[in-house]
């Protein structure tokens, strides 16, 4: 399932790449897609929107 998340307190590339890990973490098949500059967050998963939303603010960043 297709899900939106927005992502705030990314600045940089490897800002992008915490996110990404972080969601791979949660589920290593995800298929992620990260704008940077408006800091959308499309992911592929079947796990849940919370544990998805919990990882990101893991590590370190606001999401919803």
């Amino acid at each position: 399932m297709s899900q939106k998340i927005q992502v705030t307190g990314m600045s940089c590339n490897h800002c992008v790449g915490v996110v990404e890990k972080a969601l791979k973490t949660v589920d290593p098949g995800a298929q992620v897609t990260i704008d940077l500059e408006t800091g959308h967050v499309d992911v592929i998963s079947q796990h849940p929107r919370h544990d998805l939303l919990v990882a990101i603010e893991n590590a370190g960043y606001r999401a919803q």
